[in-house]
């Protein structure tokens, strides 16, 4: 039988999009910039542990997703 891909990364798949990210690391950074964002202007209206804390339950939540899903 052969098992489901679930969207993971092969290794050669990962070994390919580190050296895309090495090359270019504006990438990383563009790919982030919206998070980051949010989490600036999040601090900045509320501070930084209810920042820290919606982060920490997005991700919590999309981890759950993922591992659902």
């Amino acid at each position: 039988m052969s098992q489901k891909n679930r969207g993971g990364l092969s290794r050669q798949n990962a070994g390919t999009a580190l050296e895309v990210l090495r090359e270019n690391p504006m990438i990383a950074v563009i790919t982030a910039a919206p998070a980051l964002i949010v989490f600036g202007i999040v601090w900045w209206l509320l501070g930084f542990w209810p920042a820290l804390l919606l982060v920490l339950v997005i991700g919590g939540g999309a981890f759950v997703l993922k591992k659902v899903i």
